[in-house]
């Protein structure tokens, strides 16, 4: 007896080993490809795996709506027409030697996209001023409209500041070091000021959309990391991703800056609210999809994502997971395709043919389960699916409901460039100055508006604009001003 218990303690510390090097080989694996390799996880083009004449029809159909986009663009581009003409020394016929030619048509075009570099301009308003007759009054015009009492500088350079800051992650001192370039002396700490007050006045519209998302049927979510200043070194704070879509399918999006990954800041946003909120496996989300809250939906791309982790040291099974999440895509792509997304018929297609496939990766995790010790990779993987089975299934009920959160993923790599190029953020209050534009300016920039524009108008009317009107001037709803007519 005391032999066999010695082989079943050493077989269990080889095991227990082989378990360690696997997780130790696939953690060197991955980190050789953060820092060498490619990190990509994209699927196979899911084009190539489907060929049948429905999918080549859209597809065509899909290209000609491009290319008609693009030249509505082109059109709307300011164009300046510029004449070469013939130089004298040219007009001489080489068959009769002549020297009188006449014009032959409208002549070649060759269109030229050129680069006319930014200026920024001082304005000088002049106001005038009348005097009655009686000299008892007068009358002075009004002045130019500002954002702020005695800002030298206009709602556009304001917008300018944090559309460059937030979509393009430009640091507010490079941002000086340009405008320097052209001739305006500014510093950063200038700069800094604009965007901190833009952020303060367009709060409202902020705060509106906030509520908006989240008292929408279908929300999705995610977080990332943010550093902010601190004594001696910089410490660890969060942006969170909400995003959802009102009834004519518009893009909402919102951004929250929290001091911690708990569950505050999914409870502050979503409490008291119903639907379906679109998640990863992370427990801070617990709080808010409790019974009588919201119902969690599980992450496909996610599930994957352990698997792909996996493919070192468990190359087929991983490969077979993968395979089989493909065949999900696959449907959802003819359903986009076909124009389906969000219809019963959707919906048949979800219960039928996707179904098949759930039925198929269930019966799959259940054989192999026990195959794989549950700390490698390929372990971790299967534990995953297994774990949030009813969460990834849930789509199979709802047609309106993605089947990853990648847009919510999405969203957040803005910030994370951002993070990149501007390291950190001064204060909490500064961070959620940032969470409030990047959430205004998101939103104009997933429903095709400029958002320079957008933050020039509104950084005027929002301060008289009615509150019980301020849905007018969230992004999705904002109309541009009308031109004036010229003088």
């Amino acid at each position: 007896m005391g032999g066999d218990d010695h082989r079943c303690e050493w077989r269990e510390r080889a095991e227990a080993l082989e378990a360690r090097l696997a997780q130790v080989e696939a953690t060197l694996e991955k980190l050789q490809r953060h820092q060498f390799g490619a990190r990509s996880e994209k699927m196979p083009p899911i084009s190539e795996a489907i060929r049948d004449p429905a999918h080549a029809e859209a597809e065509r159909i899909a290209a000609q709506q491009k290319r008609r986009e693009n030249a509505e663009k082109k059109r709307q581009l300011v164009a300046r027409k510029i004449v070469h003409e013939v130089r004298e020394d040219q007009k001489s016929c080489p068959k009769c030697g002549g020297h009188e030619f006449t014009p032959l048509g409208e002549g070649k075009v060759t269109e030229l996209y050129e680069l006319v570099p930014a200026r920024i301009e001082r304005q000088l308003h002049v106001q005038k001023k009348v005097r009655c007759r009686c000299g008892e009054t007068i009358i002075t015009a009004d002045g130019p409209a500002k954002v702020f009492d005695k800002t030298r500088f206009g709602p556009t350079f304001m917008a300018q500041v944090a559309v460059s800051k937030c979509a393009d992650s430009l640091p507010l001192y490079r941002q000086a070091k340009a405008y320097r370039r052209t001739g305006v002396e500014v510093n950063d700490s200038t700069l800094g000021d604009l965007f901190h007050r833009t952020a303060e006045l367009v709060d409202p519209l902020y705060e509106r959309l906030l509520h908006l998302v989240a008292e929408k049927e279908i929300v999705l979510a995610d977080e990332t990391t943010h550093r902010v200043q601190a004594k001696g070194k910089t410490r660890t704070a969060w942006i969170w991703s909400f995003i959802a879509r009102d009834e004519a399918e518009r893009e909402l999006i919102a951004y929250v800056f929290s001091r911690s990954r708990s569950g505050e800041t999914p409870v502050r946003v979503l409490e008291g609210t119903i639907g379906k909120l679109l998640v990863d496996g992370y427990e801070g989300y617990n709080k808010v999809t409790l019974p009588g809250g919201r119902e969690r939906a599980g992450c496909w791309a996610h599930a994957r994502r352990k698997f792909f982790d996996a493919q070192s040291t468990a190359t087929a099974a991983a490969k077979h997971a993968m395979e089989l999440i493909l065949e999900l895509y696959k449907i959802e792509r003819a359903a986009l395709d076909a124009d389906l997304l969000g219809t019963p018929e959707h919906l048949a297609m979800r219960q039928t043919r996707s179904r098949v496939v759930i039925d198929e990766i269930r019966a799959w995790l259940d054989a192999v389960q026990g195959r794989h010790p549950p700390r490698s990779p390929i372990g971790v993987a299967i534990g995953y699916a297994l774990g949030q089975w009813n969460e990834l299934t849930l789509f199979l009920t709802d047609p309106h409901l993605p089947i990853d959160n990648n847009a919510s993923e999405g969203a957040l790599r803005v910030c994370a460039l951002g993070r990149k190029n501007f390291l950190f953020v001064g204060t909490d209050a500064a961070g959620e100055n940032l969470a409030g534009l990047y959430s205004l300016i998101a939103t104009c920039e997933a429903n095709g508006i400029n958002p320079v524009d957008y933050l020039a108008d509104v950084l005027l009317r929002v301060q008289t604009h009615p509150a019980s009107r301020i849905d007018e001037l969230l992004p999705h709803n904002w109309t541009p001003p009308r031109p004036e007519p010229s003088a």
